[in-house]
């Protein structure tokens, strides 16, 4: 019971593989979001093809920026893991209804909690894989 409140720290390599898996979604999210701000080129009609309104870029990059920040900042880690499990839950059924292929949300998703289960102990400690 004394190891389920303090969890074992993570080693070195599972830090820095979580920190590795985590970044990758993060710059992904990140430049979205920066997509959604600037909205270069043809991004209305794509938005639109999409079937959301471009008045709704902005507010959407506020949300996926805050939440992607609330994700990077350590203490607030989960909260922003679930929020952007929701946020990318809803560009995939976005993708789906349209036929168009979903993958790089789900792959986002999962490197998203990959990078938080490898890199904090907590989480470990709450989901433990049994072998």
């Amino acid at each position: 019971m004394a190891s389920d409140l303090n969890p074992a720290p993570a080693s070195t390599k599972m830090l820095w593989a979580g920190r590795i898996a985590s970044t990758l979604p993060v710059l992904g999210l990140i430049a979205s979001a920066i997509m959604k701000f600037i909205q270069p080129g043809s991004f209305k009609e794509g938005f639109i093809k999409l079937g959301w309104n471009p008045d709704l870029a902005v507010p959407l990059g506020i949300v996926e920026l805050t939440c992607t920040l609330l994700y990077i900042i350590p203490r607030t880690s989960v909260l922003g893991a679930i929020l952007l499990t929701g946020y990318l839950g809803g560009a995939i059924a976005t993708h789906v209804r349209l036929g168009h292929p979903f993958i790089i949300p789900l792959i986002l998703g999962i490197l998203l909690w990959l990078g938080l289960y490898l890199r904090d102990p907590r989480l470990r400690a709450l989901l433990p894989l049994r072998g």
